[in-house]
């Protein structure tokens, strides 16, 4: 038999549990529907290069990355920049681009070794959403996916349905606006 005072403290702990229980329930109504859900494989354009590329939303990776080659980082006027080419994955088309580092971020590879990788931001339009992200450059070449959309891009407005690929249907036509 359990003593008085015991009962009354686990009788305690399942109303806490309980309460705990109801937090997400007291979320407003419509915050899921702020935010978009998308499948783990998406279209992402980037609109400065024209280009529109096959998307894996990976909230593992906290940084996006992106398929860049002739990567050259240098210095104009004292600020970092990094000259590279996209490439479209339809023509083959090297897409030369030139935008100052924001910073640079050590990612570790899959053998155990770190590489420094230069990171910039760029714009990006997915299920309709605009928005400037951080992107680091490295050469994707033997992935399936251009570009690997991390948590950070994600955080506060995208939902990841595991389970589906190709949601998004509608496309961005100027910033903040949906087609």
């Amino acid at each position: 038999m359990i003593p008085r005072r015991s009962s009354r403290r686990f009788d305690l702990v399942i109303l806490i549990a309980m309460m705990f229980s109801l937090i997400p329930s007291l979320a407003p109504a419509g915050a899921a529907a702020e935010q978009g859900i998308f499948g783990w494989v998406e279209w992402v354009t980037l609109p400065d290069a024209g280009l529109r590329l096959k998307t894996k939303l990976d909230t593992g990776a906290a940084t996006s990355s992106i398929h860049a080659v002739n990567i050259e980082r240098f210095k104009r006027d004292g600020v970092r920049m990094v000259k590279f080419d996209l490439v479209d994955p339809d023509s083959q088309e090297a897409i030369a681009r030139e935008l100052e580092v924001e910073r640079s971020v050590r990612i570790r590879e899959h053998d155990g070794s770190f590489q420094r990788r230069p990171v910039v931001a760029m714009d990006i339009c997915i299920g309709g959403m605009s928005r400037t992200i951080e992107v680091n450059l490295v050469d994707r070449s033997e992935f399936n996916y251009p570009f690997l959309l991390g948590r950070s891009a994600m955080s506060g407005s995208m939902i990841v349905d595991p389970g589906e690929t190709f949601t998004a249907t509608s496309s961005c036509t100027e910033r903040g606006t949906v087609d």
